[in-house]
């Protein structure tokens, strides 16, 4: 059974930065195209950004220029390095492989930006 466990989230000024990672264990990734997502309050989840395994990358609009995905295969590790942080970044962060079959969520990284 895969578990995906993401950290790094925390309280930051707007304009700030921060670094999320997200293990996978129980299998080995380097195959899967990878993915954080967030939910904002009262929101849906929305897909932020992708990454294939060749590190091929996308990133939602809102986000472009701002963050940056990579990934460690070796590591089943995928960051999100998040730099010029708005209030409207605030959300809860998921990672998950980019597939028509999600793996079972992880509890997410709190992500909270103060203006």
């Amino acid at each position: 059974q895969v578990q995906l466990v993401e950290s790094g989230g925390g309280l930051v000024q707007a304009g700030g930065s921060l670094r999320l990672s997200c293990r996978a264990s129980g299998i080995i990734f380097s195959p899967n195209a990878m993915g954080w997502y967030r939910q904002a309050p009262g929101k849906q989840r929305e897909l932020v950004a992708t990454i294939t395994r060749v590190s091929g990358t996308y990133y939602a609009d809102s986000v472009k220029g701002r963050f940056t995905i990579s990934r460690d295969n070796a590591k089943n590790t995928v960051y999100l390095q998040m730099n010029s942080l708005k209030p409207e970044d605030t959300a809860v962060y998921y990672c998950n492989q980019i597939s028509a079959t999600l793996w079972d969520w992880g509890q997410g990284t709190q992500v909270t930006v103060s203006s």
